[in-house]
């Protein structure tokens, strides 16, 4: 299989932060790394320049382009990543790391793997999204169990505590969620961004207007815009995809989109699925209760006046008919 793509294009924006915690970094236009250090004034821009650097070096020193990539040359790259930050973790004062996305474009598809809430997307034009990767934070552990909705996670209190990143020290090493994506298909779009990119903008809204006619460097342009006003640092890689060339060996290539336990799609699916049940359920208790509220509820009682006004009307109107018969036969 042979991926083309067009320039990739990046975005890069320190938002309302004193300190730019994202990394950027690519190799070959091949290798797509996005890193986002947590920990601010403890080092948080070290551990994601420090990773991101880091796996350039190790794919320029180690990978051959022309042949297929494999998922222990990437658990090496991430090995090398980790030793090379373990060397700050002696001269830090407080914990540092940093999330980690990582998308590779090689002869037998596409690799991605991640580390923490920065995401990974694979997008088609009129097709939508393909693929997000499943944020490693407490909110989607917690919509995944059913304990939350997709509404209560954009204003949960946890919503920006991750359960994965990487951090130096040899027992505190996270491993990735790796997916591999051989559907490729021309002017597809993978879009690598930190969480910051997303805070004023959603999966509909990041489709549209990365599916819409215009440039790549108009689109660029416009997500520049529309995120000038988020707080945190904000960074994205723009890939896009020119030409797909493949051949009868690539027919045995399994494509993980899916059915890939790290495709959030399937978890959002199924938290919609979920409420939505929750909601009839509701429903049909609610219809239950008031079936029987009314069965309870005994008959109104008929008032003892109402009957014996009701006799006395009637019988004086058959008085009134037989004395109209009686005066009939006179005449």
């Amino acid at each position: 299989m042979k991926i083309q793509i067009y320039p990739p294009l990046a975005i890069h924006q320190i938002g309302r932060r004193f300190t730019q915690e994202d990394a950027l970094t690519q190799w070959d236009h091949r290798l797509f790394v996005l890193c986002d250090g947590i920990g601010g004034h403890d080092k948080g821009e070290v551990a994601s320049q420090t990773v991101s650097q880091a796996l350039e070096q190790w794919f320029q020193a180690n990978i051959d382009p022309e042949t297929p990539f494999t998922d222990q040359q990437l658990k090496e790259a991430l090995a090398y990543a980790y030793e090379v930050l373990d060397h700050y973790k002696e001269d830090t004062p407080k914990q540092m790391c940093t999330t980690l996305t990582l998308l590779y474009i090689g002869t037998n598809g596409v690799t991605a793997a991640h580390i923490g809430d920065s995401r990974i997307y694979h997008i088609r034009p009129e097709a939508g999204v393909l693929y997000q990767s499943r944020d490693h934070s407490v909110v989607f552990d917690l919509l995944q169990a059913g304990k939350i909705t997709l509404k209560e996670m954009a204003t949960h209190p946890q919503q920006n505590i991750v359960t994965r990143a990487m951090t130096p020290g040899a027992d505190k090493r996270s491993q990735p969620d790796i997916i591999h994506i051989t559907d490729v298909q021309a002017g597809d779009y993978f879009f690598l961004c930190s969480d910051g990119m997303l805070e004023q903008m959603d999966n509909d809204e990041l489709v549209s207007l990365l599916t819409y006619k215009r440039s790549d460097a108009e689109k660029r342009e416009q997500l520049m815009a529309i995120t000038s006003t988020n707080t945190d640092n904000h960074s994205a890689w723009i890939i896009h995809v020119k030409e797909v060339t493949k051949d009868q060996a690539d027919d045995t290539l399994i494509n993980e989109e899916p059915t890939a336990p790290c495709n959030a799609l399937l978890i959002i699916q199924q938290a919609i699925a979920l409420e939505e049940a929750r909601a009839a359920e509701r429903a049909r208790q609610k219809a239950e209760e008031a079936e029987k509220a009314k069965a309870a509820t005994p008959p109104l009682p008929v008032k003892k006046k109402s009957i014996y006004k009701a006799l006395i009307f009637l019988f004086f109107a058959i008085l009134i008919f037989l004395l109209a018969l009686w005066m009939l036969e006179q005449y």
